[in-house]
């Protein structure tokens, strides 16, 4: 049986059945938006007429062009003729038909829809390319954004949320306090035991406190805090918006008139600006209480002078240096975990992605953002 019809924009297709109880179709010409009505209609009239067949075939070899359409022709086709046991068979779909196949689900397991194929390496270095360009201007797009949310919070002061900041400080803050005392004094009573070793050799144990006091101050400390801040915070930023997004809850806010980057955004990046260097200054203080301990027990040092001489080896510039690093990464932890949370796009596994993607990016952008403070201070 065959239907033909030398306009381009109609479809054509033959239907051959044996004995066995096999059917097949064999489609040729395009097979998309253009011509699935028409399709649709005569497949329609030929499967009331039919019974269902042990095997469906369809061939795709002389289909020349096919999008989502044409696979919603054959889904109808398969959905109408319900075959056996035997189930139904796509053949000669080719490259191009089987990434659109691979999309639909058939609703049978062993049918032969092709996978998807995989792109060479050069595809996927474009597309890694393209997709962190797309990034790079979103994260520029978003920077201009919160700069236009900053200024309306200067202009206006009332529109900026004073109570949610003081929740965020204390959820960043005051609640991460204990995991950062914990960590710094271990890591300063680590960094006291290891330095002693070598430095026991030469009489000079008191030297533990300056080289603990000033790695603390200048670089483990801003450090070691913003990491476990971008751990804790940053991913319960993202988390908090890409679940907001998710939802539309960050759609209506624009539906309301609330501008999202002064709502959300800003009161979280203030929390971090006021509380990581608070939390830096508790963790060097810690750290230098772990290296006291060792110095103390181990060393045989005064606490008068472990202390004075950790007060000698520090300098002013030290302590702001310490703490400017730190206010910087506050920003940078607070605008990657809000833009990744922005950027989530899906279901619930979106979530996860987003906070996960901001964990990897802060601590990215800190140990970078350190290697530029170390250059700098290198040509000082």
């Amino acid at each position: 049986m065959m239907n033909h019809d030398p306009d381009s924009k109609t479809a054509c297709f033959d239907i051959r059945e044996d004995e066995n109880g096999s059917l097949a179709f064999f489609f040729r010409g395009r097979l998309d938006i253009s011509t699935a009505p028409q399709c649709l209609s005569r497949l329609s009239s030929l499967v009331k007429s039919r019974k269902p067949p042990k095997l469906l075939i369809i061939d795709l070899g002389d289909v020349t062009r096919m999008d989502d359409y044409g696979a919603m022709v054959i889904l109808r086709l398969i959905q109408g003729l319900s075959p056996g046991p035997d189930g139904f068979r796509l053949e000669n779909a080719g490259e191009n038909h089987g990434r659109i196949l691979s999309l639909v689900d058939f609703g049978q397991p062993e049918c032969s829809v092709p996978s998807r194929v995989q792109d060479n390496i050069i595809v996927q270095l474009g597309e890694s390319t393209i997709k962190s360009l797309k990034g790079a201007l979103f994260f520029i797009e978003f920077i201009g954004a919160m700069v236009f949310a900053c200024a309306r919070a200067i202009k206006s002061p009332g529109s900026f949320r004073v109570n949610d900041t003081i929740r965020h400080m204390q959820n960043t803050g005051v609640h991460a306090l204990p995991v950062v005392g914990l960590i710094s004094f271990l890591l300063g009573l680590i960094m006291a035991f290891m330095s002693s070793l070598q430095l026991s050799q030469f009489g000079a144990n008191l030297y533990v406190a300056s080289l603990v006091g000033l790695a603390m101050v200048s670089e483990l400390g801003p450090i070691m805090t913003a990491i476990i801040v971008a751990g804790r915070s940053g991913s319960a930023y993202a988390a908090e918006i890409s679940s907001m997004k998710i939802s539309e809850e960050v759609d209506a806010l624009y539906v309301m008139g609330f501008d999202p980057n002064l709502f959300l955004v800003l009161p979280r990046m203030i929390a971090a600006m006021v509380v990581v260097p608070l939390l830096t200054v508790f963790s060097c203080i810690f750290a230098v209480a772990g290296g006291l301990a060792i110095g103390v027990f181990f060393l045989d040092l005064s606490i008068g002078a472990y202390i004075a001489q950790t007060i000698e080896s520090l300098t002013i510039f030290e302590l702001c240096w310490g703490l400017s690093k730190s206010l910087i990464f506050a920003i940078l932890i607070a605008l990657t975990g809000c833009l990744r949370g922005f950027q989530a796009r899906g279901g619930a596994d979106s979530v996860g992605n987003a906070a996960t993607s901001a964990v990897v990016t802060s601590i990215f952008l800190i140990i970078l953002f350190d290697s530029v403070f170390a250059v700098i201070r290198s040509y000082w």
